[in-house]
């Protein structure tokens, strides 16, 4: 064999190290991503978490969720909203970004472009604006679903409006949000991106240990109708995502609330 030929081999070793090097850097450290992501946060109240259909849960320090590999997106996110939290800081909105905490690979957001869907926060990043680290966060992928922008602007922005109201009025509630996974539901993008058809929030004061809920179920449409009037019970959420959403709470506690559709506690002025 010709030193030509040698050298030559030695060169294709040698990038080919460089590159498997670089790629075993790249696997680890989105391994470590994704551990990361598993660990429960100083913010996160474990003890009012959903169940995950999938096991697949994601801790970020401002909120938490269970991704849905088949739906592209979470099939809940759940944070707590702290009195001490509301804030309106005027920050600058970055660019969507990827989740890389998720193992499966979130979807990313150029399935949204040009399909006539509104990148519509789970966790609004009006209920982040305390840290621009924490507003931030809430530009990742998997805190995003495709929302129809009269919708996204309309009814569901005047909920998320509520929600800091509720959570000024009563001193702090927990967030479950989330659209409703099912079968035959229109997609985008090239990842096929679930668009649902409704929305849920659930909302628990948990004020002076006093527990109560309310539940929202929300056609994806815009609409002029009062919010209580898609007040819904938990358990019927639950039938449909197949999501226990507090199964921490003692069990006679949980089943008298979650069977409940009155909103006479909350209030709407």
């Amino acid at each position: 064999m010709s030193k030509r030929n040698i050298y030559s081999i030695v060169a294709i070793l040698i990038v080919l190290g460089v590159y498997g090097y670089e790629y075993f850097l790249d696997n680890e450290e989105q391994n470590n991503i994704v551990e990361e992501g598993s660990t429960i946060k100083d913010q996160t109240n474990e003890y009012f978490l959903p169940t995950s259909t999938t096991g697949q849960i994601v801790h970020h320090n401002g909120y938490s969720l269970s991704y849905n590999e088949p739906y592209e997106q979470a099939e809940w996110v759940a944070y707590e909203l702290k009195k001490s939290q509301l804030s309106n800081n005027n920050f600058e909105r970055p660019y969507f970004e990827i989740d890389k905490a998720v193992k499966t690979g979130a979807a990313s957001w150029k399935n949204y472009k040009n399909s006539g869907y509104d990148r519509g926060h789970l966790c609004p990043a009006g209920d982040r604006e305390y840290d621009i680290n924490a507003y931030n966060e809430t530009f990742l992928t998997s805190n995003i679903s495709p929302q129809e922008h009269d919708f996204n602007a309309g009814i569901w922005n005047t909920l998320e409006q509520k929600t800091r109201y509720w959570a000024n009025k009563y001193d702090g509630v927990f967030v479950v949000t989330g659209g409703i996974l099912q079968d035959g539901l229109k997609t985008i993008g090239d990842e096929h991106v679930a668009v649902p058809n409704q929305f849920y929030k659930i909302i628990l004061d948990n004020n002076h240990g006093k527990i109560k809920m309310i539940a929202f179920l929300m056609p994806h449409e815009n609409s002029n109708k009062p919010l209580y009037s898609f007040v819904v019970s938990v358990d019927s959420i639950e039938k449909l995502t197949g999501i226990d959403f507090f199964p921490e709470l003692d069990d006679s506690v949980e089943n008298k609330l979650e069977a409940s559709s009155n909103y006479k506690n909350w209030s709407f002025k």
